[in-house]
Formats: C-alpha cells, sequence, structure tokens
C-alpha cells in the first residue's frame, strides 16, 4: 500500500522563508502538515537560487573546470544570483581533463551538511509538539543532469563530468543516511534539465536518446536509497528568469519521464510531483490515462492563480477525467520568487479545501 495514499498535498521544496525553522513552523502552524508526507525545510539560504549554489561553490575555482561567465555585478558589487538564463554562471571541462572528480566526499556538495542541521531543527520541533509525528524530513537533491547541465553549454564536456559527479552525490547520501534515521527521512530527486531534454526545450539536444541518458543517472543514485526512506520525483519546466522556462502542450514528455523513472529506480517511488500550466485542459492531461504505478502517487501542480477559484476547479476537474487518484502542489518552487508568507498559505488552505468539496 502506498505510504502517501491519504496524503492529497506536496510542498515541493523552496519556500521565501531564511531559515528552515520559519518554513517548518508556517506549514505546522498553519495546519497543512496532516496533509503532508513530508516537509522541507525550505531550501533556505544557499539553496535559494537552487542549482547555482554549486555554480559558485563546486564548480568556480574548480583546477579542472574553467569559469567562461559569471552574473553580472549589482550597482558595481559581485554578485553570485543570475537574473536569468542569460545572466547564469558558464563553465566548460580544461582541454586534457579526462574526469572531473570533487574531493571531500560526502560533504563537498553541501547538501548533506545542511540536511543534517535542517534535520536537527525538525527533530527538535517535533519534540516539542510543533511538527506532528509520523511527518517525514524532506531532502530536495537534484538529479545528475540538473545538478549542472544548465551551466556547462558544450555537450561533449558532460560524460566527463557525469561520474564525478555522481560519485559526490552519492557520498552526500551516505552521509545523509547516516545521520538521519530512515523512517524520518523522505529524498525527492528534483529534475529540471531532464524535462528540458525529453522536451528539447532551448534547443537543447543530445546524441544519446532520453531513456539511455536518464535511466543510469536514476540507476546510479535511487537503489542506494533503503526502502525505509521514502522517494520521490519532482519534474520541473524551470523557474530562472520567470516560471515557466518552457510551456509544453502536454504532460506527455513527463510521464515517458516518470516511466523510465520508476522502472530505473528498482526500489518504489512514492510519489512523481509534474507541473501544470495555467489553462491546461483535458489535452494537457490525457497522457496520464495511460500512466499505470499504483504505489506512486501523482502530485499535480496546479496550485496557482487561485484568486479564480472557478479556473482552478475547472483545472483539477478536467485532471481527474484522466486520473483517478492525486494530490496537488504548486507547480514549482518560491525561493527566487517570494511571497508574502500568509498568502501563500492561504493559496494551499484554500486549495485543499476546494479539491476537498470536488470530492463530496
Amino acid at each position: 500500500m502506498s505510504r502517501v495514499k491519504d496524503k492529497d498535498l506536496l510542498l515541493v521544496g523552496s519556500m521565501p522563508f531564511d531559515t528552515a525553522e520559519q518554513t517548518f513552523r508556517w506549514a505546522c502552524d498553519g495546519g497543512l502538515a496532516p496533509a503532508l508526507p513530508c516537509l522541507p525545510d525550505g531550501e533556505v539560504g544557499e539553496r535559494s537560487y537552487w542549482i547555482i549554489m554549486l555554480g559558485y561553490r563546486v564548480y568556480h575555482g574548480h583546477p579542472e573546470i574553467e569559469t567562461l561567465r559569471r552574473p553580472n555585478a549589482v550597482d558595481g558589487v559581485e554578485n553570485w544570483k543570475p537574473s536569468g538564463r542569460q545572466d547564469n554562471w558558464s563553465f566548460k571541462v580544461k582541454p586534457g581533463v579526462t574526469a572531473v572528480r570533487f574531493g571531500d566526499p560526502g560533504w563537498r556538495l553541501g547538501y548533506a551538511r545542511d540536511a543534517i542541521n535542517s534535520y536537527f531543527i525538525f527533530r527538535t520541533l517535533r519534540d516539542q509538539g510543533v511538527i506532528p509525528r509520523g511527518l517525514r524530513f524532506q531532502v530536495c537533491l537534484p538529479l545528475t543532469y540538473s545538478a549542472f547541465g544548465s551551466m556547462f553549454p558544450d555537450r561533449q564536456d558532460w560524460p566527463l563530468i557525469v561520474p564525478g559527479l555522481e560519485a559526490a552525490m552519492q557520498a552526500e547520501l551516505a552521509s545523509i543516511l547516516a545521520h538521519i534515521p530512515a523512517a524520518d527521512l523522505a529524498i525527492q530527486w528534483d529534475c529540471a534539465v531532464e524535462v528540458a531534454l525529453t522536451e528539447q526545450a532551448f534547443g537543447w539536444t543530445t546524441d544519446t536518446p532520453m531513456p539511455e541518458l536518464v535511466a543510469p543517472t536514476v540507476a546510479a543514485l535511487a537503489p542506494r536509497i533503503p526502502a525505509d526512506v521514502m522517494l520521490g520525483y519532482h519534474l520541473c519546466f524551470g523557474t530562472l528568469g520567470g516560471w515557466p522556462m518552457h510551456r509544453p502542450k502536454s504532460l506527455s514528455s513527463c510521464v515517458a519521464l516518470a516511466r523510465v523513472m520508476l522502472e530505473a529506480s528498482r526500489r518504489t517511488v512514492d510519489y512523481i510531483h509534474m507541473p501544470v500550466l495555467d489553462g491546461a485542459d483535458d489535452s494537457y492531461f490525457a497522457p496520464l490515462k495511460s500512466f499505470r504505478a499504483p504505489d506512486t502517487k501523482i502530485y499535480l501542480g496546479v496550485i496557482h492563480h487561485m484568486d479564480d477559484r472557478a479556473e482552478f476547479t475547472r483545472m483539477v476537474s478536467a485532471a481527474a477525467r484522466s486520473i483517478a487518484d492525486f494530490g496537488i502542489a504548486a507547480p514549482c518552487g518560491f525561493g527566487r520568487e517570494p511571497r508574502p508568507a500568509a498568502g501563500l498559505l492561504k493559496e494551499h488552505v484554500d486549495a485543499m479545501a476546494a479539491l476537498r468539496a470536488l470530492r463530496t
């Protein structure tokens, strides 16, 4: 039986807060916790710009990597946060390098350190009764190509980076698992570049077919996560410069990618999140009709434009004609598009109330 069957709300990860404690209290004090399978720390601090922290902290200055471009200064002061794709970090592997490797295994990428620190806050608030028992701590990690692909424009560099980056992420996973109990943990792989490659968005193409490209990276990571740990995938259309960065006509590519991930994970996948564009109709959701994964819950990113309750109801109703059981979420995170906390909470509460009304 699915571990998330009765949990109808997912927080994708990134939230407009400065600290993990703010995120935890916002969700729990706001009444969202009973509907959630797991609770992220909001990807606060350096992770607020998702994988960009890897650009300035890991790739920039690496002896085997050359920096081609960095984000423009702001008012004459150096800056690591890009304003859009045209202003993003850009790198290439230096000539003669046959494999890029990363030192300090288990800690170099920074994800294990942040997860362990946030889990201490999570556990403390749980002991205080703020976070209910049974709610898991959610750690969001970029899948391999999402961790670097948007910053390395030369596809010939990719095979030189993937093995070392996978080894570094495997070590981060090991550190996380060594310090956070499996029964308390949910791992979510964030997949934006993988979706863009599947869609061939931005003109991105590779000589390797999508399944052959993505499946090995999933197989290198997901099976290392013990069965007692919850596992999910967040498929993403991107937010750098504003969401969405591309607008597919349907969820067909997301469904195709999900099938690859389910097979390559070689273990139960508890949930998959798929983004939903404004104005999505029956044809947008139609690919879900052929999706069969009874142990995997689909969360649809329909929580947006909540000032139009009728439009939300229309989209959810359209989705229900293609998939019988699903949960809801925002289409992406909010770290790069800060929103007032009270308004964001109201959107989620209103969306849950509208979903319940439709199902009664």
